[in-house]
């Protein structure tokens, strides 16, 4: 058995059974446990026995019998615990942040979103919730891309079972303008990042430590199958990860990066900061100097590039060039039309 597998049954177990309000036969909880974890067989009687571990850990979970059989539901003693004391405020930041949250439609985190947002619905009183409508009705959200990880699904289970459990994934990846290519991967978490969602996932034939950790796109995936083949997982602090650059090409080591800016690029970078450890060091003319940590240039040139003539990438020399380049080209372009 696989490292916390059962412990991994029990809580989506508890899952289903909680979205279920007509209660689950052992069947279909069997056929939801395949198709939510990515199983490829699963026995009816590991599943009875998954519910009796739970029931004597203290669970109320009740027998039924309707029309279609034998079904499971959680009692009133474990529904109870789920009643959510919340302000109107509250609701009005959880709203604001499940509408940001709108490119995961369709996955196993929109429906968990959405499960959450009903409960709380449900149990504030009357008088929270019309304080909530009234002033929520004052504030809207746009800007978030609309795209749906809806197709991707499956393979975000297979990657998420993967991820607990330590198991190489075979992927199909197809990067753009290149042709789609089979890979090994060993992944270790998720991150969304500008409503995109990214694999952080070793490359499984690369042996140089520095090297192997590499954001694969989902959007990118054609096919992802999880192998009986397991991997020692290195220690990784994710978050630390993630936060060495301005965009998601974070690497083991970032590059700090030299930014000349005029006064109206710098209030920007001042209102709207990339970085955490961004520094603004003021020149005479009125303008600063931005020095922030990049790990590639395709991650400044976007940024600098929309700030015009108003900046100016001054060091390192690779990171210079590299936006020259990109302006030389654009600059041909429109001279030819």
């Amino acid at each position: 058995m696989a490292r916390n597998e059962q412990l991994i049954r029990q809580h989506k177990l508890l899952q289903l059974l909680e979205f279920s309000r007509f209660g689950r036969t052992l069947e279909e909880l069997r056929l939801d446990l395949i198709a939510d974890l990515g199983l490829t067989a699963l026995h009816e009687r590991t599943v009875r026995r998954d519910v009796e571990a739970l029931q004597a850990a203290g669970f109320d979970i009740q027998t039924d019998t309707v029309e279609r059989g034998k079904v499971l539901k959680l009692g009133q003693a474990t529904t109870g615990v789920h009643e959510v004391g919340i302000s109107a405020s509250e609701m009005i930041a959880l709203s604001i942040g499940r509408e940001l949250l709108y490119p995961l439609v369709g996955t196993q985190y929109w429906r968990g979103i959405e499960s959450f947002w009903n409960k709380v619905q449900e149990t504030v009183p009357d008088g929270v919730f019309d304080h909530y409508a009234r002033y929520r009705k004052t504030l809207h959200v746009f800007g978030t891309p609309s795209k749906s990880y809806a197709e991707h699904e499956g393979m975000l289970k297979t990657i998420n079972r993967a991820i607990v459990e330590h198991r190489v994934v075979e992927i199909q990846y197809e990067s753009v303008g290149k042709p789609m290519t089979k890979r090994l991967i060993e992944p270790y978490g998720l991150a969304v990042y500008q409503s995109s969602i990214y694999v952080v996932a070793a490359a499984h034939e690369i042996e140089d430590p520095k090297e192997r950790l590499r954001n694969w796109k989902l959007d990118r995936f054609r096919k992802a199958t999880a192998l009986d083949e397991y991997f020692k997982a290195d220690e990784l602090d994710l978050s630390k990860h993630l936060g060495r650059s301005i965009g998601i090409f974070s690497g083991d080591e970032a590059t700090m990066v030299k930014i000349r800016l005029g006064g109206r690029a710098a209030a920007y970078v001042r209102e709207d900061p990339w970085h955490p450890e961004q520094k603004l060091d003021p020149t005479d003319d009125g303008g600063s100097i931005l020095t922030v940590p990049v790990s590639h240039p395709r991650e400044v040139l976007p940024k600098v590039l929309s700030l015009g003539s108003d900046a100016e990438v001054i060091e390192p020399a690779s990171f210079r060039d590299a936006v020259s380049e990109a302006v030389a080209k654009m600059a041909a372009k429109y001279q030819q039309s």
